[in-house]
């Protein structure tokens, strides 16, 4: 049943959608629109209108700093790889020294040996 004054009017939504694929859903929009020429915008007064800031808006800056950590984590990667190796070779040639001195010092006994 309805209550008079209270549940039989309907209102309109006092707010928009703030994320980017809700408008996109609420006005029918592609990807390729700009989404900040639909953003629903409420009055304050004849001359202040109100706007919400629109999250997970793909912007420029935004492909710019993904490109730049992408980019981060290559280099960082092909630095790893050169370490790596760097460090792979380090080793033969210790164990190649080690291997060295203990073949010299196997034959220094064998000679006080004899």
């Amino acid at each position: 049943e309805e209550i008079p004054g209270l549940t039989d009017d309907n209102k309109p939504r006092r707010l928009g959608p703030k994320r980017a694929s809700n408008i996109r859903k609420l006005f029918g929009l592609e990807k390729k629109d700009d989404v900040r020429q639909f953003v629903v915008r409420r009055e304050l007064n004849e001359k202040k209108k109100k706007a919400p800031k629109i999250q997970r808006l793909i912007t420029p800056s935004l492909l710019q700093r993904k490109r730049y950590f992408k980019a981060l984590t290559r280099k960082r990667m092909e630095a790893g790889k050169q370490m790596k190796a760097d460090y792979m070779k380090r080793v033969a040639e210790y164990r190649q020294e080690q291997k060295e001195a203990r073949a010299a010092e196997v034959a220094k006994k064998k000679k006080e040996k004899k």
